[in-house]
């Protein structure tokens, strides 16, 4: 389990997370939470239901990451086109906003849930050694409505950090370059996050695909 999700029963996922995983996680996920904003909370004396059916924007972000995570509805310079993406964005940002926010607390909510307990340490061949470890290590169990909120708000967290490190999956941009950056690159521990963040991922959509 350790690094990788498996299967529970009900259609849920577990893995195993480190003191220092989870420190990464939780750091990552409330950085997205800033990043995509708290949202139009209705004002005092204002109608909630009025508010829920509140336009949102009709650019796009100018912030590339944003732009990553609430892309144009219609890729094209046709005029009209722009105008079709502009009405859909008006009519939908707000509520997409909102999803990924609720997401990305939910990785939060699950994260702050979990107490890392000792690890084992391991004996030697003589026998000696044991004991509790310097580290800790929980187990990290979703429902099966947590795991979509754990994996919308990793492929959030992959597109924002891949648009910083200009990488694309779409492009083939992601290839065996970004393993092989030297430890002096400031670029480094984004990328580890990127490709461990990416592992993660993977694991958790073949066990939801079971």
């Amino acid at each position: 389990m350790a690094g990788h999700f498996e299967a529970t029963p009900g259609g849920g996922a577990a893995v195993a997370l480190d003191e220092v995983e989870i420190a990464i996680l939780r750091s990552l996920a409330v950085q997205l939470l800033e990043l995509i904003g708290p949202g139009d909370e209705p004002a005092e004396g204002e109608d909630p239901l009025a508010a829920l059916f509140a336009e949102g924007p009709s650019e796009p972000p100018s912030d590339p990451a944003l732009a990553r995570l609430f892309p144009e509805a219609y890729g094209d310079d046709d005029t009209e086109l722009r105008a079709a993406s502009a009405e859909f964005r008006r009519f939908t940002e707000n509520d997409l906003r909102t999803r990924k926010r609720d997401d990305a607390l939910v990785v939060v909510r699950t994260l702050d849930a979990l107490t890392p307990q000792p690890e084992e340490a391991p004996r030697s061949e003589s026998g000696r050694g044991g004991g509790r470890g310097a580290g800790g290590v929980a187990v990290l169990t979703l429902d099966a409505d947590e795991c979509r909120s754990w994996l919308g708000s990793l492929n959030d967290l992959r597109l924002t950090i891949g648009t910083r490190l200009e990488v694309s999956d779409e492009d083939g941009s992601e290839d065996g370059s970004l393993y092989r950056l030297p430890d002096s690159d400031p670029r480094k521990p984004m990328v580890m996050a990127y490709l461990w963040l990416g592992a993660l991922q993977e694991t958790l959509i073949e066990t939801l695909m079971q």
